[in-house]
């Protein structure tokens, strides 16, 4: 039998927790956990990030800066969408208060 379609509305009035640093909202996940997507809200701040899978990520507000290991540097503003690779590791700078929309995959193990 065939899965039905269910579609996934990302509401972009979505808002961060009041008081929060950081929110996060899993809208969906596959059942093995290897796709997943949702809302993501941080206030300003700075991360050393070593990702481990794939993410595309879609600004809705904000300002935020990724300097990879070499050095080179990428900003991104609200209306941008990006993909953080597998393997990326370096900084993430929230530079102004983020809200976005992600979509994860997460890579079997070998």
């Amino acid at each position: 039998m065939r899965n039905p379609i269910r579609s996934i509305r990302f509401d972009a009035s979505a808002q961060p927790d009041a008081g929060a640093r950081t929110t996060t909202a899993e809208w969906y996940a596959d059942p093995k956990q290897r796709f997943k997507s949702g809302f993501w809200a941080a206030q300003t701040g700075r991360a050393e990030i070593a990702y481990e899978v794939d993410e595309l990520c879609v600004l809705i507000e904000g300002l935020v800066r990724l300097t990879d290991e070499t050095g080179h540097v990428e900003t991104y503003r609200a209306g941008d969408t990006f993909l953080i690779p597998n393997g990326f590791k370096g900084v993430w700078e929230t530079v102004e208060p983020v809200r976005k929309f992600y979509a994860v995959y997460v890579p079997s193990k070998a």
